[in-house]
């Protein structure tokens, strides 16, 4: 009787949380790049006249961030450069998304399809101006694929490596209660650190982008995926050994 009743008052073990929220980087995550940023940069630099080569390095080691502040960097602070370089930049990018250049990472949909069917909230952020993703998401008819979508401007202006964007997806949906319940994917450095500065549970970076398995766990991931397409199944699987 006695073993009983102290087992009646053993304190229950909290269920494993679930990830509810999931923040989804696009360009080289869920959309291919193919070398349209570089591509676009190179339009741009040459647009103001200036010599593409001597900044692509940093292009590359920048990649997604915010663009207007990688060409702050490049023009020494200098604003109006900067705003004209990037102006320039979303253009020629907007003229390769129009030109036909731009297609999704192949299961990308479905796997956003399956974790809204999971019962989880799904968010598209990028570094890109919110003309710019609109263009994507049109190319692509990916208009009401996800329940938000997100740009630095909708943020507060600032971009990744910052935490802005995923803080700004939870404090929109208010999908969770805690962000050690957020997961976040993509395919950079600077994606990685960006979900883990905003204390995300989940941290995935991708390989079907900008960089490699050695960047993604160095600034934190806690799963490399072959692509976004295994999302689902990681989340669960994490979610279920967990339990």
């Amino acid at each position: 009787m006695t073993d009983n009743k102290q087992q009646r008052n053993l304190p229950r073990q909290a269920p494993a949380p679930r990830h509810d929220l999931v923040v989804l980087d696009m360009a080289g995550t869920t959309v291919a790049d193919d070398g349209l940023v570089e591509l676009a940069f190179t339009a741009a630099a040459e647009r103001l006249g200036e010599d593409p080569a001597a900044m692509i390095g940093h292009v590359r080691a920048t990649m997604g961030e915010s663009k207007i502040t990688v060409f702050r960097h490049l023009f020494g602070g200098d604003e109006q450069r900067a705003r004209q370089a990037n102006l320039a930049f979303e253009a020629a990018y907007g003229e390769l998304v129009d030109g036909g250049r731009i297609s999704a990472i192949p299961g990308a949909a479905e796997a956003v399809a399956a974790l809204r069917e999971q019962g989880r909230t799904v968010v598209l952020t990028t570094g890109f101006a919110r003309v710019t993703q609109d263009a994507i998401l049109d190319a692509l008819g990916w208009r009401d694929l996800a329940d938000l979508t997100l740009c630095p401007a909708d943020a507060g202006g600032r971009g990744r490596p910052y935490p802005d964007l995923v803080l700004t997806a939870l404090l929109r949906t208010g999908a969770v209660d805690d962000v050690r319940r957020i997961a976040v994917a993509g395919d950079t450095s600077y994606d990685m650190l960006s979900g883990v500065r905003a204390g995300a549970g989940i941290v995935a970076g991708v390989l079907t982008g900008a960089h490699g398995e050695p960047a993604l766990t160095e600034q934190g991931a806690t799963h490399v995926l072959p692509s976004v397409a295994g999302l689902p199944a990681a989340i669960r699987d994490f979610e279920e050994r967990r339990a």
